[in-house]
């Protein structure tokens, strides 16, 4: 009987053990959390600040026995290394697993910036429902709270905490909000949005450092003082991959993986927000942290666990994100490749933004503010790799176009679902 351990409790790590428990009735299967609560979703969280679900809102099955009634056996341990000649895993405790095959899906943690009273009172990460519950306990109606990181997590967590009432400063050290997601133009339309919604954001600035006290005092690159009931720490994540130095796993920025979700060690798997899986459609591997990749990264890899050949066909780039009520998007190569062209379309005044990015006559990355319409269609032409032809340059006068080229150039290619179930039939 062949043992599958996981490591991680995150949504990766529950789809797989279901996903092998599916295809291996009588295989063995420990699944490893480090925290003492149910598997839960970190997406969630921002909802549970919110007040719009409780903690079990949070969780990933909301049967109490749903792990026992499938035979899945749960550990609450924190892995501390990995013996791949062994099969083995060790804990902190000192304790051991032994294993036939290994998933690593630890997921990221929060990265912590070194500045100088991050240890005060006061001062948390939002990641975990711990961390939930002590946010929860100081972001009152009218409390001051200064939120370092204005990335995707960033903006999420502000939704949040704006609504609950509090008075939210945002100092982002990058020259724009959502910087890894979005162009100059976008994300300066971000700020101000935020800003007409009585946020205050310091772009292109550093909390140099955090005074403990009540109020707490942070200090900041460009001069000023800022006075706070509670600052957060949203500067970034970072994949939890430290316990496998040594182990003779391969890792880059993450756990690097084949199109199988394979590790360097046969037998040894990782998926989610820790792995660095290869990308078909670039041909690159890339750690993309979000939660569509880290469900079919997980289901992936359980099948070649069990002995059934899946392939990885990409690894999804997009990001959709709701800062305040303003929807932009991120899709692919949004800062455009060598050699390539691209068209940008500003309505500021209706608060919409459209880029385009073109590889010879294939959309390879686009951006948006405000525009809602086509984000389903901007997905099917990058993911789609779509031939645009003609319909390229009609892009380049109108890049509205954007449904009639799908249309067309999609249909064409039979890349549309009408056409492939025309074909299935």
């Amino acid at each position: 009987m062949t043992h599958h351990v996981i490591l991680g409790a995150g949504p990766a790590g529950v789809i797989a053990a279901e996903t092998i428990r599916k295809h291996a009735p009588q295989d063995r299967i420990t699944l490893v959390g480090n925290e003492a609560e149910p598997p839960y979703s970190r997406m969630a969280i921002p909802y549970l600040l919110m007040g719009n679900i409780d903690e079990r809102g949070t969780y990933l099955r909301k049967g109490p026995s749903h792990f026992a009634d499938m035979k899945i056996n749960q550990v609450t341990a924190q892995a501390s290394r990995v013996d791949a000649a062994t099969k083995t895993v060790v804990f902190e405790s000192g304790e051991t697993l032994a294993f036939d095959k290994l998933l690593i899906a630890t997921g990221s943690h929060p990265a912590r910036p070194p500045i100088p009273g991050m240890d005060s009172a006061g001062v948390h990460p939002c990641w975990t429902l711990e961390d939930a519950r002590k946010i929860m306990a100081l972001a009152r109606p009218g409390a001051r709270v200064l939120q370092m990181g204005a990335g995707f997590i960033g903006c999420i967590i502000m939704e949040a905490l704006k609504q609950r009432g509090v008075q939210l400063s945002v100092v982002e050290m990058g020259d724009r909000m959502v910087p890894r997601m979005m162009g100059p133009m976008a994300g300066g339309m971000i700020r101000d949005w935020c800003e007409a919604q009585g946020v205050q954001v310091f772009t292109g600035t550093r909390v140099e450092a955090i005074e403990p006290g009540t109020p707490l005092k942070v200090r900041l690159s460009s001069g000023q003082t800022v006075e706070a009931d509670l600052v957060i720490s949203a500067t970034g994540v970072k994949p939890n991959i430290a316990f496998l130095e040594n182990s003779g796993i391969t890792c880059l920025q993450g756990v690097l993986t084949d199109e199988h979700l394979q590790t360097s060690v046969p037998g040894i798997y990782a998926a989610g927000d820790c792995a660095e899986a290869f990308d078909k459609v670039s041909g690159k591997t890339i750690v993309s942290a979000i939660q569509p990749n880290a469900a079919e990264q997980a289901r992936v890899a359980a099948l070649n666990m069990v002995g059934q050949r899946a392939e990885l066909k990409g690894v999804t780039q997009i990001n959709v994100l709701d800062t305040l009520g303003l929807i932009s998007t991120s899709f692919g190569n949004w800062e455009g490749v060598p050699g390539g062209d691209h068209v940008e379309l500003t309505d500021k005044a209706a608060g919409r933004h459209l880029s385009l990015q073109f590889k010879d006559d294939v959309l390879v990355g686009c951006n948006s503010v405000g525009w809602t319409d086509h984000v389903g269609v901007m997905r099917g032409l990058v993911e789609g790799a779509v031939h645009l032809g003609p319909w390229k340059e009609t892009l380049q006068r109108d890049p509205t176009k954007l449904m009639e080229a799908y249309l067309a150039s999609a249909q064409a290619q039979g890349q549309w679902s009408g056409a492939t179930d025309e074909r299935r039939r």
